[in-house]
């Protein structure tokens, strides 16, 4: 039973930059054909999807966000990571990782709310 939980600060300064990591279990994120996901959910927003790596390593970003996002792995630890850049209050919100097959999530972490504030 895959399992993920994000890990991070709770708290962010404006202009810094964000890390999440999201510990995954009981499935390595390199088996085909999974895409290892963040998500995020800002007050009174829908849900926004972030960017994905793949199986394979190959990364693919919100068009909206992409200049702003990094997504790696670290295969060692079967751990994947966001770092998003020149964060802002609009970047406040819960932010999710997600296992993706066939352009939908069937497994999500909790969630950890992230506030970004001077």
């Amino acid at each position: 039973q895959v399992q993920l939980q994000e890990s991070g600060p709770g708290l962010v300064k404006p202009w810094q930059t964000l890390s999440l990591t999201c510990i995954v279990s009981g499935e390595s994120i390199w088996t085909y054909p999974y895409y290892w996901s963040w998500i995020r959910q800002s007050p009174g927003k829908e849900l926004e999807w972030i960017g994905s790596i793949a199986h394979s390593g190959s990364t693919v970003y919100s068009p909206f966000l992409k200049s702003q996002i990094s997504i790696s792995r670290d295969t060692s630890k079967n751990q994947f990571t966001l770092q998003l850049r020149s964060v802002t209050p609009r970047d406040t919100g819960v932010y999710y990782c997600a296992r993706a097959w066939d352009y939908h999530f069937d497994s999500w972490g909790q969630g950890t709310q992230v506030a970004v504030s001077s």
